[in-house]
């Protein structure tokens, strides 16, 4: 099967930035959804930063986090 890519808003109170989601890491990244990123990363993509989670790194579901999202600061 093709590679699946999508890209995510993510935040949290510090503020926010695009997540690239790659594969089974693509369902979980609901609207809405409270996530652990593990060992994420920067990568640098037409001269902005996405974050991502490679092999080495974890995307879990956890309980929903009363978070104010930053979206004044989008990195």
């Amino acid at each position: 099967a093709p590679p699946r890519i999508s890209e995510c808003l993510i935040g949290d109170e510090t503020g926010s930035i695009l997540f690239t989601a790659r594969n089974e890491q693509v369902d979980l990244m609901k609207p809405g959804a409270t996530v652990i990123l593990r060992n994420a990363k920067i990568d640098m993509f037409k001269g902005s930063m996405r974050l991502a989670v490679d092999k080495w790194g974890r995307v879990e579901i956890t309980e929903p986090a009363d978070i104010a999202v930053n979206d004044q600061n989008n990195l």
